[in-house]
């Protein structure tokens, strides 16, 4: 089993970098310096905005975008690919992208880990939905993974995050809950059992929300409160807590969680790519919109177009829960996040 550690300062950081958009300090040693002293000729792209960085940067960006490849195979350097408006729609993101990181002052180091992880075709994983609690649009041309524990604080602050970064690109955004109780958390399996009761009775998210919000009331006479507010039949809301079948959907996602070498809670995949939590997530999903030919503008106004509590046909029916307690029903055939 992995050992996984929450307090440890990377993810706390994290967290607060996403939350606030993201940066790192610049005096930091690393390719800034390795561009200074071996300046290489700046490049100017239609449509990138360079106006912000110092010359040194301008340099340094300039070297990662004649340097790095284009992620779609055939259209040579980033740089080339912009320039030449060569068909990949994943061209301009990429540019985007490292002129944020320069900004942030990474290190080429930092950049290189980076980058490969957002683009790199080889870092997509195949993380199997299993027809897990969701909400958005089932076949939407994004979907975010998340692993969870109802108490662990990161997750908590996370929670809101999420929220807001899904409901402004709901119309082509799919979010995806994993659960990861951690042995650390005496509460948090009881939590996430509470979690998978409620889904049967088609009200995930609305205990989902209640148990990230009163994560120090986790108590048996508080999931009980929980389940009355959001109006559960709290006799089968207790007895599905108990079952064998949510037990198992427990330990599956454990399993998967250890498959895909997941170090602690939240961690999130985007189409497969592990999130990178020093990245703002809004700003993560519009580059992976545009990665799409997708409009993120024109996405968050068809979001915003929706009726209010809308959230997908996948959303907050019991469609996608396990069978009522231990009635012996199969597994469904898992789906994959990573294929789009």
């Amino acid at each position: 089993m992995i050992v996984r550690s929450l307090a440890s300062s990377w993810v706390l950081a994290g967290i607060a970098a996403l939350s606030q958009g993201g940066s790192c300090q610049k005096d930091q040693a690393g390719g800034g310096e390795a561009t200074k002293d071996n300046p290489g000729p700046q490049v100017t792209l239609e449509g990138i905005d360079t106006s912000a960085l110092t010359v040194r940067e301008k340099r340094e960006w300039s070297s990662y975008v004649t340097k790095y490849q284009s992620p779609c195979p055939g259209t040579g350097t980033i740089a080339e690919c912009v320039k030449e408006k060569k068909a990949c729609d994943s061209c301009m993101p990429a540019a985007k992208y490292l002129l944020g990181l320069v900004r942030d002052g990474r290190t080429e180091e930092q950049v290189d880990a980076s980058f490969k992880n957002r683009f790199d075709a080889s870092a997509v994983k195949d993380v199997a939905i299993d027809e897990s609690p969701s909400k958005g649009p089932e076949n939407a041309p994004i979907t975010v993974v998340e692993f969870a524990d109802f108490q662990c604080p990161h997750c908590g602050l996370m929670a809101p995050v999420v929220k807001k970064a899904w409901s402004e690109r709901k119309a082509n955004v799919k979010v995806v809950f994993k659960f990861l109780p951690l042995p650390m958390h005496p509460q948090a399996e009881p939590a996430a059992k509470a979690a998978i009761a409620a889904w049967r009775q088609g009200k995930f998210w609305e205990m989902h929300d209640k148990l990230f919000a009163n994560q120090m009331k986790l108590d048996s006479s508080d999931l009980d409160r929980y389940a009355k507010e959001i109006g559960l039949d709290l006799a089968k809301f207790r007895t599905d807590m108990e079952s064998t079948t949510t037990k198992d959907r427990i330990e599956r996602d454990k399993k998967l969680s250890d498959q895909l070498q997941v170090g602690g809670t939240p961690t999130f995949y985007v189409n497969g790519r592990n999130f990178d939590v020093q990245q703002d997530l809004g700003a993560w999903l519009d580059t992976e919109l545009k990665g799409k030919g997708l409009d993120p503008a024109k996405v968050k106004e068809a979001s915003l177009a929706l009726p209010e509590g809308h959230e997908g046909a996948s959303s907050t029916t019991d469609a996608g829960a396990p069978a009522a307690a231990d009635a012996g029903a199969k597994a469904p055939k898992p789906k994959a996040s990573g294929a789009h």
